[in-house]
């Protein structure tokens, strides 16, 4: 667990301290982009950082920023541009927001000033976070053969979902910025979820959308959005978890698609919580590109 927090502002800019993210999904081993042979052999320095856990250094700034009634109703959008290994530091900011804004703009950089990621946060919903607004922009892409089978509009089935204690225990062991309603109970009637976590109880929708083989090669997290609606995400209860396909995509080097998963009460219709997921497959790592 890290150290107690506190953050430096200046210009408008609140900075974050310097942490080291531990590479906690490098027990995947072979195959995975978090193992340092795989991700060595497709460029990359070693087993890479999970952006979702980068994500957890934020929540601190963005209360400091918009208030308490941002673990409730906030949201982040980032899309990831440098891929950071074990234990590397990386340092957050967070731009004051102006009196009633809803936005502001979130980015991390890396003490090297490699830009590890960049995009925005919110208070409420935010139809032009920079998440939205690279689908927005995209490209038709030429040529898909990983994602061949996967097209804008496809919906998956609802299937229950839920963050165990244990999991929690967990990110807790290695976490970089703790909150104290991670652990204390009182303040929402459970422990609330980090933002890994929150990531993590959305992506058993992903099974149906995106019903993966060998073909689709070493896959990475390129972009996320966690946008809260009716927050927070509660550990040790039960959900439902939905997702359907937003865009689908190339760049000279991987194919990737967006998709949006939502989290919602046990036969409920409003969403409690709702992700923007963008995922790369490496074409250097799929038979479909050899």
């Amino acid at each position: 667990m890290s150290e107690a927090f506190s953050y430096q502002e200046s210009d408008g800019v609140l900075a974050g301290p310097v942490r080291a993210p531990r590479n906690s999904a490098r027990h995947l081993g072979a195959g995975s982009i978090h193992d340092d042979a795989t991700a060595q052999k497709l460029g990359f320095r070693g087993g890479t950082v999970a952006g979702s856990l980068h994500m957890e250094q934020f929540p601190p700034l963005l209360i400091a920023a918009f208030g308490d009634d941002w673990q409730k109703h906030g949201g982040m959008s980032l899309y990831f541009k440098y891929a950071t290994t074990d234990n590397e530091p990386v340092q957050a900011f967070v731009r004051r927001p102006g009196p009633g804004a809803q936005r502001t703009e979130i980015w991390m950089d890396d003490v090297n000033g490699n830009r590890v990621a960049d995009g925005t946060a919110s208070l409420g919903a935010d139809a032009g976070s920079t998440v939205r607004a690279r689908i927005a922009a995209m490209p038709t892409p030429e040529d898909i053969r990983i994602l061949a089978n996967v097209s804008a509009g496809d919906e998956g089935e609802r299937v229950p979902t839920r963050i165990e204690p244990t999991a929690l225990e967990s990110r807790l062991a290695v976490i970089t910025e703790p909150l104290p309603a991670y652990t204390d109970a009182a303040l929402f009637g459970a422990p609330i979820a980090t933002p890994a976590l929150q990531v993590q109880v959305l992506r058993p929708a992903e099974r149906s959308i995106l019903p993966r083989n060998s073909d689709f090669g070493v896959g990475l997290f390129g972009a996320i959005e966690l946008q809260l609606l009716a927050g927070p995400v509660l550990v040790g209860h039960d959900y439902e978890t939905q997702a359907k396909v937003l865009a689908v995509g190339e760049t000279p080097k991987t194919e990737y698609l967006y998709y949006e998963a939502s989290l919602f009460e046990p036969g409920g219709r409003d969403a409690v919580l709702t992700m923007v997921m963008m995922l790369r497959f490496m074409k250097a790592s799929s038979k479909l590109w050899r």
